[in-house]
């Protein structure tokens, strides 16, 4: 999963980066609105996390814009700012979420995550499809009531496709939501991902491969 962090204090942003990628996020950081802005139209994020407080763009300006050029991904709220009716003006320009500093990391990896499964549908963070269930708080997958050993990408390569049923999800697409831009990027990986997913999940086997465009989730059981 892909999130950007717009933020203009250099340790708490480094401290969200560190902290987000040690749980498994790729984490892309801008240190003001119009740098945000660019990050926002140019590239497909799970979730945002946006300072109110920023140079050359405030966040409100930041979201209003995202939000007027269909930029639809979550967006969490960071402000400094006590007075209730910040928080409203942010909520009204197309946040999703607040919090107030300071804050504690925890509770902002809650909110994200609680963000990221409504956008898809899911209001528990226990996502069950016939024998397959995805705890996305514990990061543990479980089929048919058995635990099921994952490695890091295997999970997130599952978890992603999970919050995007019904929907083709192109290798590239996958690829983007998985790792750094700078990663030397081999289409070929993510079959092997697809591949060990679909052995490790036996018997429920959800995932299909649409030939030439991707991979795609189903919500019916698999037959």
């Amino acid at each position: 999963m892909r999130i950007l962090i717009v933020e203009d204090e250099p340790n708490l942003s480094a401290q969200l980066k560190s902290r987000l990628g040690d749980e498994g996020y790729i984490v892309d950081v801008a240190a003001d609105g119009e740098e945000g802005l660019y990050y926002g139209r140019e590239y497909d994020y799970d979730a945002a996390v946006v300072d109110l407080g920023l140079p050359k763009l405030d966040g409100i300006e930041l979201i209003g814009e995202l939000r007027r050029g269909n930029r639809a991904f979550p967006v969490l709220v960071l402000t400094a700012r006590g007075h209730w009716q910040d928080k409203v003006e942010g909520l009204e320009a197309g946040a999703d979420d607040y919090l107030t500093k300071p804050f504690q990391t925890e509770e902002l990896l809650a909110r994200l995550n609680a963000l990221m499964r409504r956008a898809a549908g899911y209001a528990s963070p226990v996502i069950e499809h016939g024998g397959l269930k995805l705890d996305t708080a514990k990061k543990e997958v479980r089929v048919e009531g058995s635990l099921v050993e994952l490695t890091a990408y295997e999970y997130k390569v599952l978890e992603y496709l999970m919050l995007n049923p019904s929907r083709v999800v192109s290798k590239t697409e996958l690829t983007d939501h998985l790792y750094e831009q700078d990663f030397d990027r081999d289409s070929n990986v993510i079959e092997v991902f697809v591949g060990r997913l679909r052995k490790k999940l036996t018997p429920v086997n959800p995932i299909r491969t649409i030939r030439g465009q991707g991979y795609r989730f189903y919500l019916e059981a698999a037959g």
